[in-house]
């Protein structure tokens, strides 16, 4: 099966470009384009961004996400997918009581919390229908509380698509999140909504417009404990933007913000942003890693320490990370250590997530001989080394 860094020197000679050429569209260094395309390095996802941008393909094309995990997800995609098709013309359903739609959406949020992905996206198409009903049905205060709820099920829908690698469907679910937010009782969705749209972005390379987005959401946030969590969660969202950029110091001034309100607000998971401490320190080893010194990343992240209480998802992106951070430092054998640390902590989205494979192969390359370990694992992901 292909790499990342296959795919790259494919797509680079169909549109005959140089290595070099590349190099200079994409901003990174002609050595950095070698050593990836030869599997000595593994693609970073903002490499990978800016690659597919200079390419004018889509990134997917080049991780071949999103990958097969089996009839039950590929059931449930098509019914979001019908859904999300259907947009604002969406078939309503009997709503029920609204308490009940409330907590049922908190019951799906509570699986993608626990990376039950599959089963957040099983769950959402009815649950939608069900708001749209409440939408149509009700007025005054309680309509207002229904446009809340049906803004955060399709900013959910949108976090589940994109996990699991479908991210032309993250596209009409935004969409469908802006376009309801304004109605809704809660002020802060808008910007929320904003936010999301604004990962998405990153994802493509496309910065400029990412940073606004993130900008004022940071700007129109006010001092509530709410407030100081979107403009935390912005500022991270920002660390990242600025890191892909490969702007270290950009990307430290927001960790810097990000954490002084983290003092502010502990830990909590209002907008299920899982913003506090932990998070923040995760997002620092993410832009170290990223923009500044794989090797600080590596040691620095494997110290890491956390409640029983942590995202798992969270928690299992870190390792993805930390595992990349030691094979770009040398150290082949600890990478593996953190990718089985990521799948214990949440297996479906280390699955599912492109840089796991990367890292893998980058591991396979590295180790002079096959071992048993990185053989299980490869057979795990359903793939081959």
């Amino acid at each position: 099966m292909a790499n990342v860094g296959q795919r790259i020197a494919a797509e680079r000679k169909i549109a005959g470009l140089g290595q070099r050429a590349l190099a200079t569209r994409a901003s990174y260094s002609l050595s950095m384009i070698k050593a990836v395309e030869q599997g000595r390095e593994p693609a970073s996802a903002g490499l990978i961004s800016a690659v597919a941008k200079a390419l004018r393909i889509p990134p997917e094309q080049l991780t071949g996400a999103p990958y097969d995990d089996g009839k039950p997800l590929s059931d449930a995609v098509n019914s979001l997918s019908v859904l999300l098709t259907e947009g604002r013309y969406a078939r309503a359903v009997d709503p029920g009581p609204l308490e009940a739609i409330e907590a049922d959406l908190e019951a799906a949020q509570q699986l993608y919390r626990n990376d039950r992905t599959r089963q957040t996206i099983e769950v959402l198409p009815e649950l939608i229908r069900r708001i749209h009903g409440a939408v149509r049905e009700l007025s005054g205060d309680q309509q207002a509380h229904a446009y809340t709820l049906l803004t955060s099920a399709y900013v959910l829908a949108e976090w589940s698509a994109r996990r699991t690698g479908h991210l032309m469907l993250a596209l009409p679910a935004l969409d469908l999140a802006d376009q309801y937010a304004p109605h809704a009782a809660d002020p802060n969705y808008g910007a929320f909504s904003a936010l999301a749209r604004a990962r998405v972005l990153t994802h493509y390379g496309e910065s400029e417009v990412a940073g606004q987005l993130i900008g004022s959401a940071i700007e129109g946030a006010d001092d509530t404990r709410a407030g100081m969590v979107i403009a935390g969660y912005s500022h991270l969202a920002g660390a990242i933007n600025e890191a892909r950029k490969l702007n270290y110091p950009n990307a430290s001034a927001h960790i810097q913000a990000a954490r002084e309100l983290a003092t502010h607000t502990g830990e909590t998971d209002i907008y299920m942003t899982a913003f506090g401490p932990l998070n923040v320190e995760i997002h620092a080893h993410a832009i170290e890693l990223e923009s500044g010194d794989p090797n600080k990343a590596a040691i620095e992240g494997a110290k890491l320490v956390h409640g029983v209480d942590a995202a798992p998802t969270r928690v299992a992106h870190h390792w993805q990370d930390n595992a990349r951070a030691w094979l770009m430092s040398g150290k082949p054998e600890k990478a593996l250590v953190s990718l089985n640390k990521a799948r214990a902590a949440a297996p479906q989205q280390t699955r599912l997530h492109p840089s796991v494979r990367e890292t893998l192969h980058g591991i396979a390359v590295a180790e002079k001989r096959r071992t048993e370990t990185l053989a299980g694992f490869a057979a795990w992901l359903g793939t081959t080394v």
